[in-house]
């Protein structure tokens, strides 16, 4: 069974490779905002344990994630509730929030890449990080994705790849 996939890749107006993701939630933009910056919501469904100093040039400290070193990152950008932009590991990560009506909110995740051969790699990545944000916001537990099955779905799509993947050296 081939895997569903969300993500799509694609070069920035300033040539920059990325793969961007879009999801509507069903509660107010404050909610989702805490979804992407709070340090106890995100432990539920981001790769690393995020610590974010919300302001410009803030630091991000990464920790917890048994493929990667501990690490810090910056923050580029802030304006609360709509957008949240952070460096990470040599990529950027954009979090941008519409709000469709009072109770729906648009997420859109865009992983802007060091190297176009991260996109697969990331791509599955995200969409296991993703499917656990999903389930969060439902209100439910989430279901493990298996990354390699989606990893080599977007290599059959066509997405870069090649790139080491963390954790299979």
């Amino acid at each position: 069974m081939a895997a569903d996939l969300t993500g799509t890749y694609l070069t920035l107006d300033d040539g920059r490779p990325a793969v961007r993701f879009s999801r509507t939630y069903d509660h107010p933009v404050a909610r989702v905002w805490h979804f992407v910056t709070d340090t106890g919501e995100l432990a539920h469904w981001f790769p690393s344990r995020a610590e974010i100093e919300l302001r410009p040039g803030g630091t991000i400290r990464f920790s917890g994630d048994p493929h990667m070193e501990d690490s810090t990152g910056r923050v580029i950008a802030v304006d609360e509730p709509r957008h949240l932009s952070f460096e990470w590991g040599g990529d950027e990560l954009h979090f941008d929030l519409e709000a469709l009506d009072e109770k729906r909110t648009r997420f859109t995740l865009t992983n802007v890449l060091s190297a176009a051969d991260t996109a697969a790699r990331n791509g599955a990545g995200w969409e296991v990080c993703l499917a656990a944000l999903d389930a969060r916001a439902r209100g439910e537990q989430a279901e493990s994705r298996p990354w390699q099955d989606l990893y080599e779905a977007y290599v059959d799509a066509g997405i870069p790849s090649g790139a080491p993947v963390p954790g299979t050296e």
